[in-house]
């Protein structure tokens, strides 16, 4: 079998992807990438392009979509591949999505915190958000780009601008916090990855991760400065890609993996799979003083069809939660004010 073929395959079986979840009476769903010619977007396109429950895959970006479209559009799956290309054809991307996916924006480079990035991606997002909310306000949107303390609240904020705003249709996607969380745990502990799954609350920045490794499963034991360290790890490391690529981007390949994981969870819960839960930053009261958080969230045909909350937590946890709390608030309040003093 070709190589190629075996990684579409494994990719799939792993995923658990099953057409017998398109119970809408659709062939399939159609999936906007805005940003699909950037390190992000482009991988991700190539995963989306091989899950069977895509009919549709639009590709937008300011630059170079056409080229990406051609690549992808010779790969024999099932999707359909369009490409749109500047401001005149968005519209044309976004009409009768069922779920935006938004990677677009600038990457971090060496010495820059995702707070450094806001100034650029913050409008980007806002745009996109614009044209989203006015074109496909139904449609699930899930924001890729960092600071995703900051920009989910923009993309929220932007529609209550357009008076279309469902705060179970927009989602952080924070899923790389729990891929990586999986990956370090299987290593230290040296089970099958495929059978970790620790959540991962919060945000989706520095001290914002928290890693719930009490709650994982099966369950693990650390001693204090393993744990502490194993956190600390999972919380940093953005900037350990970063660094390691020394200047020539940030964590694509792997951010590319865990959206698809999310797109993927998305459209089995679109089709009409039940018990599709992953972690997700969106619009939640399950920590006071905080508008947004990342919790287990049970996913429906609407988006969210319930958020499950923090669960048990040990007491150095409770110690990572309070300290994530201020710094929370405090991005969250930043993407708020960015669209109150906005233009558009």
């Amino acid at each position: 079998m070709p190589v190629l073929r075996r990684a579409a395959k494994s990719f799939i079986i792993s995923a658990k992807f099953s057409t017998s979840t398109i119970r809408n009476g659709k062939n399939g769903f159609k999936v906007a990438v805005l940003g699909a010619s950037g390190g992000i977007g482009q991988p991700l396109s190539l995963l989306l392009k091989i899950n069977p429950l895509i009919s549709q895959l639009a590709l937008y970006d300011i630059q170079h979509t056409a080229g990406v479209a051609a690549d992808l559009s010779h790969c024999n799956t099932k999707a359909r591949i369009t490409g749109h290309t500047g401001p005149a054809e968005l519209k044309a991307c976004l009409q009768d999505a069922d779920i935006i996916l938004i990677p677009a924006g600038v990457p971090r480079k060496p010495g820059m915190t995702r707070d450094d990035l806001f100034n650029t991606n913050a409008s980007i997002v806002r745009d996109l958000a614009t044209a989203a909310a006015q074109t496909a306000p139904k449609a699930l949107v899930g924001i890729i780009a960092n600071p995703v303390n900051s920009t989910v609240p923009i993309a929220s904020e932007i529609y209550k601008k357009h008076n279309v705003y469902d705060p179970k249709r927009i989602f952080g996607v924070t899923t790389l916090d729990i891929v990586r969380a999986n990956a370090f745990i299987a290593e230290a502990q040296k089970l099958d990855v495929n059978q970790v799954n620790c959540p991962v609350l919060g945000g989706h920045s520095g001290v914002t991760i928290l890693p719930i490794i009490s709650q994982c499963k099966p369950s693990v034991n650390f001693n204090a400065a393993d744990l502490k360290k194993l956190t600390e790890r999972i919380q940093e490391a953005g900037t350990e890609v970063v660094k390691a690529k020394a200047g020539t981007g940030s964590a694509t390949l792997s951010m590319a993996f865990a959206a698809a994981r999310f797109a993927t969870s998305v459209l089995e819960a679109l089709g009409g799979k039940s018990n599709v839960i992953e972690c997700t930053f969106v619009k939640s009261d399950v920590v006071k003083g905080v508008d947004y958080f990342a919790t287990p969230v049970l996913l429906g045909k609407n988006g969210v069809e319930k958020i499950l909350g923090l669960g048990n937590l040990t007491d150095f946890e409770k110690q990572l939660l309070e300290k994530a709390v201020p710094e929370l608030k405090k991005n969250i309040d930043t993407g708020v004010e960015f669209v109150k003093k906005s233009k558009s």
